[in-house]
This record gives structure tokens, sequence and C-alpha cells, in this order.
């Protein structure tokens, strides 16, 4: 009796040792049109390829990733067998507009345990020539704050990233910062609430300067001959998103700066 009630046992904890390896985390990406995936969040009914190809938000490409054989990388963070990555990046967003209109509530509803929030704003914050969008430092800052502390409650783990670089200003064949304070005021969110910090501005912008500006301006960004796109007929000139290429190189700077995250 002793032996059957032990083997009932190890059957019951190996069962609930699976079920929680199994249970896959959810990545929720929450930012503006630089992460966000066209294919699936722009004009319902719509064909991606028709209105937006080739433009590409890092978070579009980022489950691709998420191999098997990589999740080991990512321990302690990521403990489980499979993940899970939740776009609900939106173009045109600043902290406050995401917040305003029920995006970060709808993640909030949903977080579970073990989740992940990864958070990158900056660009539609610092736009002062939008009012309907604009955030100073110190309400950005708030935002933030909010975000990161209802991510602990639900005992999720939010990671702040500073904006991705643009396209400009280049300075002695280096691309330098464009985004002013907020990269910094990112970093001290995340400092005083002990939340995980990816530099993503500072990322970016030594890897696109090895790469070398002309090679950037015609592979990584919108920058698009006439012709060649249906959805871009007249061609395109734009140091903000990028094109299938940077969307990728983005996505795995953000992914091995992950793996190192303490």
């Amino acid at each position: 009796m002793k032996n059957v009630l032990a083997t009932i046992l190890l059957f019951v904890l190996m069962s609930h040792c699976t079920s929680r390896d199994n249970n896959p985390v959810t990545i929720y990406l929450i930012g503006d049109s630089t992460v966000a995936n066209y294919a699936v969040n722009y004009g319902e009914g719509q064909d991606y390829y028709q209105k937006k190809y080739p433009k590409t938000g890092w978070g579009q490409v980022f489950q691709e990733l998420f191999t098997a054989s990589e999740l080991n990388n990512f321990k302690p963070l990521i403990q489980a067998d499979s993940v899970i990555v939740d776009d609900r990046a939106r173009g045109g967003r600043s902290t406050r507009t995401f917040f305003q209109e029920g995006l970060w509530r709808s993640v909030y509803e949903n977080l579970k345990e073990g989740d992940i929030v990864m958070m990158q704003f900056g660009h539609n914050d610092a736009s002062v020539k939008n009012p309907e969008r604009y955030v100073d430092i110190e309400g950005y800052k708030e935002f933030l704050r909010l975000f990161t502390t209802q991510t602990f409650e639900k005992k999720a783990k939010p990671i702040i990233l500073t904006p991705v670089a643009r396209n400009y200003p280049w300075k002695d064949d280096h691309l330098e910062n464009v985004h002013g304070e907020y990269p910094d005021a990112a970093f001290e969110v995340a400092d005083e609430l002990g939340a995980y910090f990816i530099d993503l501005n500072k990322l970016s912008m030594d890897y696109f300067s090895k790469k070398g500006r002309d090679f950037v301006s015609k592979n990584y960004f919108m920058n698009l001959p006439k012709d060649k796109y249906i959805a871009y007929p007249d061609g395109s000139s734009d140091q903000t998103h990028f094109q299938p290429e940077g969307a990728m190189a983005v996505a795995k700077l953000v992914f091995e700066a992950m793996k190192v995250l303490n």
C-alpha cells in the first residue's frame, strides 16, 4: 500500500511540474510604431503587402527568434519551454496615449505570474509639435512607473527599453542620440524601481554606426525607390521605420540583450 501511495504521489508531483514547465511565458510588447506588428494590427481586412509592406516593426519578427534550443539561454528570466510574443505596440502612441486609450489595461488584465512586459516608448513622447502625443520628461517617467509597478503587482517582469535610434543625426561616421533626455529618464525609472533595463538607443546607435550610414539607410530604414513596392509607388524617405532587414537587426539586439539581464 505504501508503495502504491508513493507512486501516486510521485505521479502527482511530476504532473504538476510538467504542467508548470509547459505553461508558456507571454512576452507583451508595448510601445510605438517601431515595435508594432504591421501584418496583424493595422487596417482590419486590409492586405499588409498592399498597404504597408515593407514597413516592419522589430516586434513583428521577434517571435521567430525564440526557438526551443535558445530558451535555456534566458534562465532565470524565462523558465518555460515555450514563449508567446504578444505585440500590443501601436503607431503614434506615447506612454500617455497608450494608457488613455485602454491599450495598457488590456495587457494588465491578462498578465499572469512569470510573464514579461517589454516597454519601448519615447519617439512620440518627445514630439513637441504634436500635442496630442507629447509627454514631457516627468510625465514620461510617471507612465513608465505606472506600467512597471502594475507589472510587478501581477508578479510579472518589466523590462524598460530606451527608444531605438533614428537614422540621424550622424557625426564623424557615428550615429548620435536624437532622443534628448528620454533615454536617461527611462534608465532612472528602471533603476528606481528595480526593473530590468535595456539601453536599445545605445545598442542601435553603435550597431548602425558599425554597419555604416549608407548601408543602414538603404537596407534598414524605409528609404525606398519609386515603383518598387505597391504600398509606396512614389518611394519613401523615412529615417524612423524599418524594412524587414532592419527590424530583424533590432530584434536580434533586443534578443541578445535579454540573455544577460540580471
